[in-house]
């Protein structure tokens, strides 16, 4: 049998001159990796593994390693006691990781002893950990009104107090990956298409936190952070499909226009699906004086641009548009495209 540790670490050179020996079943091989295998280990060597994911440990099985800790003999054998409020905060600086939590509560013991104390107080452990206790509780509304003092500091263009509370987040342990949605969402809630690279950089560093993780994933969340916060806003696309799907949840569907229906099967031109049709490409300026809505909404407005940043290039476009779709004569200025022009 054999054991690599941080198997990521060798080159594919060196991962390649593992498959005879792997194929051969001379060695069992058991490998480690805190990196994405996927990306990290020659497929070769991928295929012919069975893949195990060791997932973080949850706050109760931290809670009774802890305790066990605290009372087994080959622990601290009781000579210490450990409140709430401390255990509570080992919890959050351990994200997962039962080495961190045992040390921690050995340096807090050690600590609280040497002060002839018989309890790892809250700032015991703060002292020996050199690091303080943040009011947030990821299962209660801290964990709720910190997001959203997030978000709404986000959209309210105050970049400090949006990396204020980012800096909580991270700090009481919150998962990267929550962080990292809630950005994804606020791109296009409330940006949108004024900044169209918000979403982008969002996406993006939604990836690089899920193959880097923290601490670096600091890093990540902070520059898309300071993006959001900085863009022009806009909550146009909020409101549109706010209104669209109004009308829809009231009735206001209606059949598709015939000439919009599918006509690739046998009968459909009997049906009068499909006929009359004018494809857009072939006409000038790529747009079609058609109807696409169907008659119970037909004329509804949904997107009302802003202008703020790149949205109000659209708002000359849309209307340039609509009136085109209405059959209405071109303006001097032709066509989406005339307007990036």
């Amino acid at each position: 049998m054999l054991f690599l540790d941080e198997i990521h670490r060798f080159s594919k050179a060196q991962q390649d001159s593992l498959l005879p020996a792997v194929e051969n079943r001379w060695v069992t091989l058991i490998a480690a990796t805190t990196e994405n295998p996927y990306f990290s280990v020659i497929s070769p060597l991928l295929s012919r593994s069975l893949l195990l994911t060791l997932e973080p440990l949850t706050d109760d099985d931290l809670r009774g390693l802890l305790r066990r800790a605290l009372t087994d003999e080959r622990g601290l054998g009781g000579a210490v006691t450990l409140p709430e409020d401390a255990e509570a905060h080992l919890l959050r600086i351990a994200g997962g990781d039962a080495r961190r939590a045992l040390t921690a509560l050995e340096a807090g013991a050690g600590a609280a002893l040497d002060k002839g104390e018989s309890e790892v107080t809250l700032t015991s452990l703060e002292e020996a950990v050199d690091r303080a206790a943040v009011k947030y509780d990821r299962a209660g509304d801290q964990h709720y009104d910190v997001a959203s003092a997030l978000i709404k500091s986000i959209r309210g263009s105050d970049v400090d107090a949006a990396l204020h509370y980012l800096a909580r987040m991270i700090e009481a342990g919150e998962d990267p990956r929550f962080i990292a949605r809630r950005l994804m969402i606020s791109a296009s809630e409330d940006i949108g298409l004024a900044d169209p690279t918000a979403l982008p950089t969002t996406v993006a560093a939604a990836q690089a936190v899920a193959l880097i993780g923290f601490p670096e994933a600091a890093l990540t969340l902070s520059h898309a952070t300071i993006a959001l916060a900085l863009a022009p806003k806009s909550n146009a696309a909020t409101t549109a499909i706010g209104a669209a799907l109004a009308d829809v949840r009231a009735g206001l569907a209606g059949p598709v226009p015939p000439h919009l229906r599918d006509g690739h099967y046998q009968g459909a031109k009997k049906l009068g699906h499909a006929q009359g049709y004018l494809y857009p490409h072939d006409l000038p300026g790529g747009i079609a004086a058609q109807q696409y809505a169907p008659d119970k909404i037909h004329g509804k407005r949904y997107y009302e641009p802003t202008r703020y940043g790149a949205e109000a290039r659209y708002a000359d476009v849309v209307e340039r548009v609509r009136a085109r779709l209405r059959g209405d004569p071109p303006p001097p200025a032709d066509g989406p495209a005339a307007s990036s022009s």
